[in-house]
């Protein structure tokens, strides 16, 4: 009788056939292969091709040098993009992180705080400056980072340099906002949880199939906050808010001539310039993720007088979001049913946005 780990030796990457890829239905910033004996190939643009090896499996020989190995699935990962935060705890795989990038008190997701509380997540250093003592001592088995981690090669080196692969996600350069919520697939393959993960994907979906087959409301919509100079930071045209505001069936206010569809989508402008294009606005919503959360109109008066002149103020068209908008990333199909039902005058049923008070 053969001994099975003899025959997982003799694995050879050229021997390994690819059965299928993960279907895809919006994002197109990654992919993954499947490929026998339980090998995944996970790819991602611009970035690079990481190979998932299934736990008890060896590397194949003669793997190229440029594939990333992921020895087994990860059972203590440092987790740096924060952008994954819900989507690995939607998909049950909050206990495979024993890392995180982000203080306690960064975090707008319950479920990364109770662990961070319960010490079986522990902060290990900001993206930049990573405690690697730390994760070694903890048996760090990946690092999970955004594309911030690109403008430090030298802390990603470090990384690799002491046997802790890295791993970079994109998400934030889909173009589509549905493509963003199909990155839970990616999180999902990386953690063996395909099934939760789509199941997760078409859940979210189906609360934008409705929206998307309606004709649009024709409501102009302005999304800002005022910076502490009294500047006013706006999304781009090829940003995903606004394209979100867009499948919503509103109309974005944006303020730049080109679409540029990356991860830097806003930009600072001048109040007086804001005003000119944006006081007749149908609806205004204030991002209250950066700056703090507005609860009554009158707060947004105290930002700068001119609000009183918008057209949503006077109507009473003004709306904040919440803290969690852009952590949570698995409600983008919520946000946008709900945008809908902003700008068509019925109940927001999230948390997402709320209507400020008159007072």
């Amino acid at each position: 009788m053969t001994d099975a780990s003899a025959l997982d030796a003799d694995i050879r990457w050229d021997n390994l056939k690819k059965e299928n890829s993960m279907d895809l239905s919006y994002a197109t910033q990654f992919s993954v292969d499947y490929y026998t004996g339980g090998y995944k190939l996970i790819s991602v643009s611009d970035i690079g091709d990481y190979l998932l090896v299934p736990d008890g499996k060896n590397v194949p020989e003669g793997l190229p040098s440029d594939i990333t190995v992921i020895d087994g699935t990860p059972k203590h990962a440092y987790l740096a993009a924060t952008s994954g935060m819900d989507f690995i705890v939607k998909i049950g795989r909050l206990n495979n992180l024993s890392f995180s990038g982000t203080k306690e008190d960064g975090w707008y997701i319950p479920e990364a705080k109770q662990a961070m509380q319960a010490q079986t997540l522990a902060y290990a250093g900001k993206y930049n400056a990573p405690d690697v003592e730390q994760m070694l001592a903890g048996d760090c088995d990946l690092a999970i980072e955004s594309t911030m981690i690109l403008h430090n090669p030298e802390v990603k080196e470090q990384l690799e340099a002491c046997g802790i692969p890295v791993i970079v996600e994109h998400s934030s350069y889909e173009t589509h906002p549905l493509g963003r919520l199909e990155w839970v697939k990616f999180y999902g393959a990386l953690f063996d949880a395909e099934d939760a993960a789509e199941r997760l994907f078409e859940t979210e979906t189906a609360k934008t199939a409705d929206v998307l087959n309606e004709t649009p409301t024709g409501k102009t919509v302005a999304f800002f906050y005022v910076t502490t100079n009294g500047g006013v930071n706006v999304r781009k045209s090829g940003d995903y808010v606004s394209k979100m505001i867009e499948l919503a069936g509103g109309t974005c206010i944006t303020f730049d001539d080109s679409d540029e569809e990356n991860a830097l989508s806003t930009m600072t402008i001048q109040m007086e310039t804001f005003y000119e294009q944006a006081k007749d606005a149908d609806y205004i919503i204030y991002n209250s993720t950066i700056d703090s959360e507005l609860t009554s109109v009158s707060e947004l008066l105290q930002k700068n007088a001119l609000f009183a002149d918008f057209k949503a103020v006077k109507e009473g068209h003004v709306y904040g979001t919440g803290k969690n908008m852009f952590q949570e990333t698995t409600g983008y199909g919520t946000m946008i049913a709900d945008m809908h039902a902003i700008f068509t005058g019925q109940e927001i049923k999230s948390d997402y946005f709320y209507k400020l008070t008159e007072e």
